[in-house]
């Protein structure tokens, strides 16, 4: 019988030592990961806080389209314009987003970058970078605007009246 004591109380130790491993190893995984997380969520912090961007011009051509500058006055290189939203509105207080298109087709609906200045950039070609300005139009549907607002991928935003064309 204390063959059968021993043979138990061994496997009752290594249920024990696994039973520790694992919840040992779901602890410091857990910790990983909200450490990464916070890693992560300070690194987006700090890009925001680096950016700034302003509308220096807007204007209305050819009935349905906006024209506007935007000036990167941060020190945020600015490159993901799938993911920057433009928002209008008539003055109903309806708003309405557009979509960018890169390679515009005069679509309603849509947005793209006419070109960058100064064009010949050559640190990062095709993104705004700080000091540097790009000019977009916004095709839209229907009712000529009156404001609008260009938000970053980051969440960064900038917003304008846009005056009536004469």
């Amino acid at each position: 019988m204390a063959v059968a004591e021993l043979i138990g109380a061994t496997v009752g130790v290594i249920i024990l030592v696994l039973v520790a491993y694992i919840l040992v190893g779901s602890t410091l995984s857990t910790a990983q990961t909200v450490a990464e997380a916070q890693k992560d969520l300070t690194l987006m912090d700090e890009s925001r806080l680096r950016t700034d961007i302003v509308i220096s011009s807007a204007t209305i051509e050819n009935g349905n389209i906006l024209n506007f500058s935007v000036n990167n006055t941060g020190s945020e290189t600015v490159s993901d314009f799938g993911h920057m939203d433009i928002l209008m509105s008539n003055g109903t207080g309806n708003f309405e987003e557009y979509t960018y298109v890169k390679n515009f087709a005069g679509s309603p609906g849509t947005w793209t970058i006419v070109q960058f200045e100064p064009a010949a950039s050559s640190v990062h070609p095709g993104e705004l970078d700080p000091g540097e300005t790009m000019w977009c139009n916004v095709v839209y549907p229907g009712d000529t605007p009156v404001w609008f607002q260009v938000t970053t991928g980051n969440g960064v935003y900038a917003s304008a009246y846009i005056p009536p064309t004469p």
